[in-house]
């Protein structure tokens, strides 16, 4: 996701500056965004997988960890991800990520995954990033799946979940995370503010 915002944040620079006529640093600004999208998409596309690596260029080698934040380099306004790769990324995703509360931050198949966030501070701190459910991420999962299938794409109903949620816990709100199995016990906080953002701004984005 760091590399995403970065490739970002170049296109919005390149505009900017496109706007204020700097023509000079505009052009090297676009040339610094190519770079770092080619740079990604042949370093980040793992094949054996069909999704992105999480890290590469670690001490031991890339981690293939499949997570949520590779959903990024499609849903941001500037996609760096190549079209060619969104799809199965995507459908990577739904497979081991998707939940109908939100976004698994570790995939069940990885040794490390953690289905359960409850105990104590540590125990729960263990599994934050191990397998437990962000309400939010339903927002780039969103974004994603419009930019990919289109409205046509029954969007709409993968709110379903969260908007059923609202009834339930902290009533008019979400839960900042859920179990990563059934029945998705919420967690953490209980009126999360990013959560409920997420949710009103992807209504909005699929009302007809």
């Amino acid at each position: 996701e760091i590399n995403a915002l970065w490739y970002n944040a170049l296109r919005l620079m390149q505009r900017w500056l496109d706007e204020a006529s700097d023509q000079s640093d505009a052009s090297r600004m676009e040339h610094a965004a190519e770079c770092a999208r080619d740079a990604f998409n042949r370093r980040f596309w793992n094949p054996d997988r069909g999704h992105l690596y999480d890290v590469v260029d670690r001490e031991h080698g890339d981690d293939p960890a499949c997570r949520p934040n590779q959903l990024f380099a499609i849903s941001l306004p500037h996609a760096v991800l190549a079209p060619m790769y969104w799809r199965p990324v995507l459908d990577t995703v739904e497979r081991e990520l998707v939940t109908p509360v939100g976004l698994r931050s570790l995939s069940p198949r990885h040794p490390e995954y953690k289905p359960t966030y409850r105990g104590d501070l540590l125990t729960r701190d263990a599994a934050y990033h191990q397998g437990t459910v962000w309400s939010w991420l339903i927002g780039p999962y969103v974004d994603a799946l419009l930019r990919v299938r289109g409205e046509d794409g029954g969007v709409r109903r993968v709110l379903d979940g969260l908007v059923a949620h609202l009834r339930e816990n902290c009533i008019g709100f979400v839960s900042e995370v859920f179990d990563a199995e059934p029945p998705f016990t919420p967690g953490g906080c209980v009126a999360q503010a990013w959560g409920v953002a997420e949710l009103l701004r992807c209504l909005l984005l699929t009302e007809r």
